[in-house]
């Protein structure tokens, strides 16, 4: 298992490490997909990165306040996401971006360690 540097407290739920093709955080293993609010994780299954539709983001979409944007992690290597899955964030006012999980979840310690009111939602890496 990877494990990934400590960040100061407070800053709500990080990826401590990756298990097998899944992440750990809290203690708990997430192995279909994950998704981080700046207060909770949240098990998520994770379709394909080309089937992401808005749907999938309800929860991250129902956070008040709506997250600056939304990180999203398409598994062991970047694969962009539909163009029709940005548009729709954007209506919301939310913004979304696309790299491999690995730099999802290491992007996320570091900017909510800035207090940023972001959200994640990491694809498997296997």
């Amino acid at each position: 298992m990877a494990k990934l540097d400590r960040l100061p407290t407070g800053i709500g739920p990080i990826v401590e490490g990756f298990s097998g093709g899944g992440f750990r955080s809290g203690g708990a293993v997430y192995g279909q997909g994950l998704m981080l609010t700046p207060e909770r994780a949240l098990a998520w299954a994770a379709p394909a990165p080309a089937d992401l539709a808005e749907d999938d983001f309800a929860p991250l979409l129902a956070l008040d306040p709506l997250p600056e944007f939304i990180m999203l992690g398409t598994g062991g290597a970047l694969v962009r996401p539909p163009a029709a899955l940005g548009a729709a964030l954007e209506a919301h006012g939310v913004g979304l971006e696309a790299m491999d999980s690995r730099a999802a979840a290491r992007t996320w310690g570091l900017l909510r360690g800035e207090g940023r009111w972001i959200a994640a939602a990491l694809i498997p890496l296997a």
